[in-house]
């Protein structure tokens, strides 16, 4: 099975139904894979991601101990399938010599693959079938893009400015602000 790297590119918030989405990014390549995972793993990646300090070991640190102390370590942990919407993924373990698989969630793998520092692998139809490539913005002849936009002030833009600053009659506001002082230090 033909394999890319990814890394951990970012953790989102879906504004429709506050799911986390982890968004993974291809090593070599402009390519990113978006998957939906639960609260409690976003959370605990979060953590890990942001090295933040656990007085008691979390699910994911007491898992990486206990193979530990049995003399195995990960290899590297992989997304191998999408079928039906789910993703499926594999934590790869060498224990006595010997290579072994372990089915797992996505969100599983990747949080054991941050703790233990290990490659994270998507298996190329999986991105092929649902990596985004962000497209570069199409600008037409006459068009900006949104970023010129707003750095690239033009006069007409600034008309509209203009035509309301006229349109404020400042010297009026600054008298009534005058006669309220004067008001304040009679009293």
């Amino acid at each position: 099975m033909e394999m890319v790297e990814v890394t951990i590119d970012s953790i989102r918030v879906s504004l429709m139904n506050q799911q986390r989405i982890v968004i993974l990014r291809e090593v070599d390549a402009e390519r990113y894979l978006a998957i939906w995972v639960g609260v409690y793993e976003a959370e605990h990646l979060t953590i890990a991601l942001q090295d933040v300090e656990i007085a008691r070991p979390l699910t994911y640190d007491l898992f990486r101990n206990v193979i530990k102390s049995l003399d195995a370590r990960i290899i590297r942990v992989e997304v191998v399938a999408l079928r039906d919407e789910t993703f499926y993924g594999n934590i790869v373990m060498e224990v006595d010599g010997k290579e072994i698989n372990i089915d797992s969630r996505p969100s599983d793998a990747l949080n054991l693959a941050i703790r233990t520092n290990v490659p994270i692998l998507v298996a190329e139809e999986v991105m092929d079938s649902a990596g985004i490539v962000p497209e570069e913005d199409e600008v037409r002849e006459g068009e900006e893009t949104a970023a010129e936009a707003f750095t690239e002030p033009s006069e007409e833009r600034l008309s509209v400015f203009e035509d309301f600053l006229e349109k404020l009659d400042l010297d009026d506001e600054a008298n009534e602000e005058e006669d309220d002082e004067a008001d304040e230090e009679e009293d």
